[in-house]
């Protein structure tokens, strides 16, 4: 499958997320930070922000926010944090409170995420909670937090008994999915990132897993029109999918496929630099993939197609080997029980009956999970 016939340089798109009064749009374009102080403008309340970032993304893009706010007359103060999953911490949260606090920032003014999933999370919790709610918007500057967790409402920090654990629903006003900001991304980065896109071809649109078998390069190398298309396919999965289950009732649950087995690999890890959380998804895919055909619900062959995409991408099939990491099939599993989406004591699993067909069970038994996890482990 070829690109779309379409022009990248007419951005944004714009993808609703339908969720009544609580409605917002997602923009998917290039440049949409130097371009986009009428659109950060136009869901604000009080022209007065306040930016969250980390050192990385300060040192890249902070220049460019600023100016933009400046220039459409909105006030700001900047909180800079480490860059890293260390800062989605309580620690973190309470340091950065006590700033906004400080900040006096009042119920009609807003946060602005600018960075990845961390700072995304960390800054959604802080808005769910600062004198009880008060409005934020999402610029996420990873592919990964720009298909995946800037979209949807879920906030939140780690606890030391696993990841995301102390959270809240709360929706942002606004997603700018700027495409250019991927370009200063290492490499790395933005493989693990395109875990979340393929992702979405996996759980429910085999014929988008189908144009990424062709372009998926495209999108990871850095082609303008496969990367706006390749987010832009993604979270429109995702707004449909919120729109319909906001609080993950039911279908909501698919968009976590892989990532009960990847969290438990993050967790085991200590949420350190040798796994981050791309890659411990795409290896989750991988295993729920391979559970699946263990148990008959897909076929080898459509477990094959699978493997060799990711392959072909470079996104991480087995565990790795990591020095200081000596991998229990028991530890994981042990983390797997901490997972939110345990029901009468029973690991609920994502799996799937072919691309672009997945589902949700209680009906795998531990002893089947510690015997993948086992397998997986010594290969």
């Amino acid at each position: 499958m070829t690109l779309p016939a379409s022009d990248p340089a007419v951005s944004p798109v714009r993808v609703p997320v339908a969720l009544g009064t609580r409605s917002y749009d997602i923009l998917v374009g290039s440049n949409l930070i130097a371009d986009g102080g009428p659109s950060l403008k136009n869901v604000l309340r009080n022209p007065r922000v306040a930016i969250i970032t980390d050192e990385t993304v300060a040192t890249l893009h902070l220049k460019t926010l600023e100016k933009t706010l400046d220039h459409a007359g909105i006030e700001h103060s900047v909180h800079v944090f480490p860059a890293g999953e260390s800062s989605k911490s309580i620690a973190t949260y309470n340091d950065l409170m006590n700033r906004l606090l400080d900040a006096r920032i009042q119920r009609d003014e807003a946060l602005i995420a600018l960075g990845g999933g961390v700072i995304g999370d960390l800054t959604g919790f802080a808005a769910a909670t600062l004198r009880r709610g008060v409005d934020f918007i999402q610029i996420p500057t990873t592919l990964l937090s720009q298909v995946d967790s800037s979209v949807g409402g879920k906030t939140g920090i780690n606890a030391a008994q696993g990841k995301n654990l102390i959270g809240a629903f709360y929706q942002p006003k606004l997603v700018l999915a700027d495409i250019s900001l991927l370009n200063s991304l290492p490499h790395r980065e933005v493989v693990a990132g395109y875990a979340e896109v393929v992702k979405y071809g996996l759980l429910g649109d085999r014929d988008f897993f189908e144009w990424l078998e062709a372009n998926g390069r495209k999108v990871i190398e850095g082609d303008k029109a496969a990367r706006i298309y390749a987010v832009e396919q993604s979270v429109r999965t995702k707004a449909r999918i919120v729109a319909e289950d906001e609080r993950e009732g039911g279908v909501r649950a698919l968009l976590n496929l892989g990532h009960t087995f990847g969290h438990a690999l993050e967790a085991e890890t200590g949420y350190g630099p040798h796994l981050n959380h791309g890659e411990a998804v795409s290896i989750g895919m991988i295993m729920a993939a391979e559970l699946s055909a263990e148990r008959g619900f897909l076929s080898r062959q459509e477990l094959g197609r699978i493997i060799a995409h990711f392959e072909d991408v470079g996104l991480p099939t087995s565990v790795p080997h990591i020095a200081g990491i000596d991998w229990s099939a028991e530890k994981l599993l042990a983390h797997m029980r901490q997972d939110k989406k345990i029901s009468g004591g029973k690991i609920m699993l994502i799996l799937m009956k072919e691309i672009g067909a997945s589902f949700t069970t209680r009906d795998i038994q531990e002893s089947d999970i510690l015997s993948l996890l086992n397998q997986k482990i010594q290969e």
